[in-house]
Formats: structure tokens, C-alpha cells, sequence
């Protein structure tokens, strides 16, 4: 099994999926693809799961166990995030794998306006996608140059711990929900007496935790977390509506407050192999406040997001992949799939590639794009 699983990491897999009745796979760039031809029994699936899982209790209550979270490592093969599951009463397991090494904004090919996010000293900063869009990097990067630039106290919360930090300029501390303290609710709560400059939150996952985390941001300090949300506005819509609706207008108003950017991200092939995040990055400006406390004027955040590329360091997908193409980083059909719109991303590059296709009488290429825009 470790041979396998060495063998795996060396081609770049980011996870890999064991299941009774079914042979190995791993997800290398974006494909399951087989690592074995031998389909495993029920017995070899839960002999592997047993070796994976940290404490002896709950090894011997294996049987009785629906759903488990854990992390595992093995020195000269890599690090894990482990999901052990049933399925059709048989054991499967899903191991996400983790980097040794802390990723940097560099070589995530992350935009450089994540540094500039990076160096807020409060509020709430929120990095978005799908599971395994890469998330976790992205805010690891972050955390990474914060530890090589600043000075500060940052309190991770996760389940499991996933990169590990080393003290550099920063005190790290790094707590496992489970294991260091009971749940993300009862962490969040007791790391506002530990002195914290910046808190990481591995998800915010309910009402509770949405709502002391913006209690944390309110008090001074700077709050990043995650939530599975595809764009901005689905962000900002989601955080509210996990409110009732006599709160909604109060926290509309602590949100706009403490809300310092949105990062939302999806995985694209590179042309040289591998992938790279394609981001939307809504920096938040005054008019974006303005719309986040006017529910009526929710629908102009995407514009502002588009408009405020030169001035804010604001971006869309779309602008990223256009972006991405233009570097030579992204195939056209690759970047036209992921776009909200295709038809639009085709229209716009066609556009970019060739100014004389402007509408007559728009004065320039760029006045033709906003009009486009405003059609939309």
C-alpha cells in the first residue's frame, strides 16, 4: 500500500479512492483513474482503514463507525486527509492528499491581489469553490505569507489539520476539531481568549459558527474560512440566509461591516499539465457595501466585481480565463468550457482578439464590452 501510494503522489494525484469490490484510483489532474487491477474484498479495505486511523478506541469500534475524519502520514511518502465511510455496508476510503511543502502565492499562480487581501489586519475574508477546488492551498499560501512577512498570533481550527505550519516570523497554533478541542463552535469561542491576530476557520459550517466568526471580525481580529459557495453573490446570499429572516437586515449590515473580500475558485487544466485555480476576486469597495446592506441592489455586485478590475484588483471568472488564455496558461476550449457563459466568453475573446468587431460607433473596444455587460 505504500509503495502505491508513493507511486501515486509521484504522478500528481490529489486523491485516492479505496472501495470494497473495486480496484485503486486516484485522481490525477482531474481524473479517476486506476492504480490497480486487483478489486479489493471488504476485509482488505477495513485492514487498510484500521491502519490509517489514529486512536485505538475508535479501531475497536470500527464496526459500529458510520462516517470518519482523520489525518495520516508516513515520512518519504506524504501527508493525508482521510475520509472513511460505508458504502452499500461495506468499508471505502478517500484520502485527499497533502503537500509537505507549504504552497506560495507564487507557486499557485495565485493573481497578486491575494497578497494584498493577505495584509488585512481584521475583518473577514471568505475563500470559496467546490470540494477539492484547492481552497485549502490557496488559504495555506496565505497563512504562508503572512508567516514570512508579518509578526502576528494566527489560531488555526480544522478537521483534520492539513498543512503544517512551521513558526517562522509567526506563532502558529493549529488545533484539530476532535482531537484539540470539541467542535468548530466551542474552538472559535475559547480562541478569543488565546490572544489571536488572525484566525483560520477550516469551514464555516452552521449558524453558530457563521455568527462567531463575525463576532471575532467585529472584536478586531481577521477571520478566513471557507464555504462551498460557486461566486460572490452566492456567498453573500448563503452566509444570510442561514439567519432567520427578522435577522437577515441586522446581519446584512454586520456582513458589509466586516467583509473584507470574497475569493471564489475553480480548477482549469494548465496546457503544460496540471491545474491552476481560475479565480473571482471581489475586493470589497464602498459600493459593494452599499449593495450587500440594500438586498435590492444585490444584482450590481457582479458589474462592480467586473468594473473594478483596474481600480480595486477586482476580477471574474471570465476575466481570469481570459486572462489565462492570453498568457498562453489555458487552452481557449479548455477556459471557454469553465466560463459562466460560454457563448459570452467566446463573443468577448473574439472581441479582445479583434477590436474591429466592435459595434460601430463605440469608441473603443472597451465601451463595447461595457455595453455587452449592461445587456446582460
Amino acid at each position: 500500500m505504500q509503495e502505491i501510494f508513493k507511486a501515486a503522489i509521484d504522478r500528481g494525484a490529489s486523491d485516492i479512492h479505496i472501495k470494497a469490490g473495486d480496484v485503486i484510483r486516484a485522481r490525477i489532474y482531474g481524473d479517476l483513474v486506476p492504480l490497480t487491477q486487483q478489486r479489493l474484498t471488504p476485509e482488505q479495505v477495513k485492514a487498510i482503514a484500521l491502519k490509517l486511523m489514529p486512536h485505538e478506541e475508535d479501531r475497536q469500534n470500527f464496526d459500529q463507525l458510520l462516517d470518519y475524519d482523520c489525518s495520516w502520514g508516513l515520512a518519504g511518502i506524504g501527508r493525508f486527509r482521510v475520509n472513511i465511510a460505508k458504502q452499500r455496508s461495506t468499508p471505502m476510503i478517500i484520502m485527499r492528499v497533502i503537500p509537505f511543502d507549504i504552497p506560495t502565492i507564487e507557486d499557485l499562480g495565485l493573481p497578486p491581489i491575494i497578497e494584498d487581501i493577505a495584509h488585512h489586519e481584521r475583518g473577514l475574508i471568505l475563500v470559496t469553490g467546490v470540494t477539492g477546488c484547492g481552497k485549502s492551498s490557496t488559504m495555506a499560501a496565505m497563512i504562508n505569507w503572512m508567516n514570512q512577512n508579518k509578526r502576528l498570533h494566527i489560531v488555526t481550527l480544522e478537521n483534520p489539520v492539513e498543512f503544517l505550519h512551521r513558526d517562522i516570523q509567526c506563532s502558529i497554533t493549529q488545533r484539530d476539531i476532535g482531537t484539540d478541542t470539541d467542535s468548530f463552535a466551542t474552538g472559535l469561542r475559547s480562541v478569543l481568549r488565546q490572544d489571536p491576530d488572525v484566525i483560520l476557520i477550516g469551514e464555516m459550517r452552521d449558524k453558530v459558527t457563521i455568527e462567531t466568526a463575525l463576532k471575532a471580525a467585529e472584536t478586531g481580529h481577521l477571520v478566513i474560512s471557507t464555504l462551498h459557495t460557486k461566486n460572490a453573490m452566492q456567498t453573500i446570499s448563503r452566509v444570510i440566509a442561514v439567519f432567520d429572516p427578522g435577522e437577515q437586515e441586522m446581519i446584512r449590515i454586520r456582513l458589509s461591516e466586516q467583509l473584507m473580500a470574497v475569493i471564489s475558485q475553480r480548477l482549469v487544466q494548465r496546457k503544460a499539465g496540471g491545474r491552476i485555480a481560475a479565480m473571482e476576486i471581489m475586493p470589497v469597495s464602498a459600493t459593494i457595501r452599499d449593495c450587500i446592506k440594500d438586498k435590492n441592489r444585490m444584482d450590481e455586485i457582479s458589474d462592480l466585481i467586473e468594473e473594478g478590475k483596474d481600480h480595486y484588483g477586482s476580477q471574474t471568472f471570465d476575466q481570469h480565463l481570459m486572462d489565462l488564455v492570453r498568457r498562453d496558461i489555458v487552452d481557449f476550449e479548455v477556459a471557454k468550457a469553465a466560463a459562466n457563459n460560454p457563448a459570452d466568453f467566446d463573443l468577448k475573446m473574439n472581441m479582445f482578439n479583434d477590436p474591429r468587431s466592435a459595434r460601430p460607433g463605440s469608441a473603443n473596444m472597451q465601451d463595447e464590452m461595457s455595453h455587452l455587460f449592461r445587456e446582460r
